[in-house]
């Protein structure tokens, strides 16, 4: 419960009907959960338009409601708040609502195409093994402490993230560690936050069905770095091409970190291995248990951050030198008597894709043949689709297209667009499964003793989405399951 007054620092006001002492008992952006002394926040949304729900909600007895347009029949009783930006003004407000909770943490974001959960994953395990009681808000999954809280965005809406970050300091955090997606930063759910950093993996091509261009994407992106205060910290990938303009105009603290040039944070891969990796980090030798140079750049962040935050060198390096990544992200088993090694990778992306498979060639001893199953979302960026197939193709032996999660789409018009990348060579080493299943029994059953199987693009994810019904599937079960079968 709270003052409206109080809790509009910081929104942009036009103009205002009714009495700012009012009482809220509540903000909601969803009208069917409003009840009585609630305050309402109306936003244009892609699906919906909340202003149009401002009679029912005052009707169910809210006592606020907040605009961008004044509604023509104003109500009694009720304080209408006309703002600039209905999205911002919800940040702004959950933020003072919930008693700034950001203000009294730790908190660090990271953003980027590829390498956010990993990242934010590793920060949360490397801080809770130095002690600290850590928050972590993910793709995969939301940490209070050790209490796990199931995720459904990457990141949440501004009341439901406030109120996550409120739980997290009255269960004692310190630090909190978030993925912090583009998506977010436009509709303004971390408006009002303050962060103590925020770190930027890299940028490709990805969410072009939302941006619309590249351009607005990294413009997006570039946003956040933009808005981070004085006394924060703001690392960035020095190898990226786009590294240096993520920070140009950022006020904080700036640092790089790279494999291929001068930075505050250097690192050199000395092996790269199925056991892992083993690397120079700031004149300092340490095997990881990660594999692959992308999580080489993954580790250099996380090493970065931690400096930034403080912490001593030589505890982290060994802390790190311990941990796994997230669930779904380079995920192997090997089989049990023909070895044939399967990577569950949520790579999604063309770039994510190129990634993984380049580090899985360097993995090879020999000749062991690399088969990609791979498909590609539905409702999403259309153009990534044949570049995905290209990508497949190019740098597997064998490639097997099948469905990703095809939401509304027809899975087979996605195959089609996916085909739409492939020369002539490349024809010749794809076949399309439309059911996933059967995808992964395919590849399992076209492996020799020692090949490597990719099953890309859904990584820790448990459910297959078709025609808008959640479906039980989880990858690396399926893939257990077939290798359960081999040679039976």
């Amino acid at each position: 419960m709270a003052i409206l007054q109080d809790i509009l620092y910081k929104v942009r006001i036009r103009s205002m009907h009714g009495n700012t002492q009012a009482t809220v008992n509540a903000l909601q952006l969803d009208s069917r959960k409003v009840n009585a002394g609630d305050a309402f926040i109306a936003i244009k949304g892609v699906a919906a338009d909340g202003h149009q729900f401002i009679d029912s909600v005052v009707q169910k007895g809210a006592s606020v409601v907040i605009c961008e347009e004044m509604p023509s029949n104003l109500q009694e009783g009720v304080t209408y708040v006309e703002v600039e930006n209905s999205a911002a003004a919800a940040g702004y407000m959950a933020h003072n609502f919930y008693g700034q909770p950001s203000e009294k943490l730790k908190l660090v974001g990271v953003t980027g195409t590829n390498g956010k959960t990993t990242i934010a994953t590793l920060l949360y395990k490397l801080f809770s093994a130095l002690g600290y009681t850590c928050g972590l808000l993910s793709t995969v999954e939301n940490h209070i402490g050790d209490t796990i809280v199931p995720a459904t965005h990457t990141t949440p809406d501004a009341i439901s993230l406030n109120a996550l970050l409120k739980q997290m300091l009255d269960a004692g955090c310190t630090h909190v560690f978030m993925e912090t997606s583009s998506h977010a930063i436009h509709q303004h759910r971390i408006t009002g936050l303050r962060y103590a950093g925020g770190i930027f993996s890299n940028i490709t091509h990805d969410h072009l069905d939302y941006h619309k261009t590249f351009d607005e994407y990294i413009r997006v992106k570039k946003s956040f770095f933009d808005s981070l205060p004085a006394d924060a910290f703001a690392i960035s990938n020095a190898d990226d091409k786009r590294g240096a303009v993520m920070l140009q105009n950022t006020n904080a603290h700036k640092y790089f970190y790279s494999l291929r040039t001068m930075a505050e944070f250097k690192g050199k891969i000395i092996e790269n291995a199925l056991t892992g990796l083993v690397m120079n980090i700031n004149d300092q030798e340490v095997h990881f248990r990660l594999i692959g140079e992308f999580n080489a750049y993954n580790l250099l962040a996380v090493f970065g951050a931690a400096m930034c935050l403080g912490e001593d060198k030589q505890e982290v390096l060994r802390c790190l030198s311990m941990l796994t990544g997230a669930e779904g992200r380079f995920d192997y088993i090997i089989s049990s008597k023909e070895m044939v090694i399967g990577i569950v990778d949520y790579a999604h992306t063309p770039d994510a894709l190129l990634n993984v498979l380049t580090t899985i060639k360097k993995l090879r001893k020999g000749h062991e043949k690399i088969i990609t199953v791979v498909g590609c979302g539905g409702d999403r960026d259309t153009t990534k689709r044949p570049i995905m197939a290209e990508v497949a193709c190019e740098h597997s032996d064998k490639a097997i297209f099948t469905s990703d999660n095809p939401r509304s789409e027809d899975p087979e018009q996605i195959l089609r667009d996916m085909e739409k990348g492939l020369n002539t060579a490349a024809k010749r080493k794809y076949i399309s499964i439309v059911d996933r299943r059967e995808a992964i029994k395919t590849a399992v059953s076209l492996a020799q003793p020692e090949d490597i199987l990719l099953i890309a693009g859904k990584g820790h994810e448990k459910y297959q989405e078709i025609k808008g019904v959640k479906h039980p599937f989880d990858d690396k079960q399926v893939l257990n399951e077939m290798f359960g079968m081999l040679g039976k």
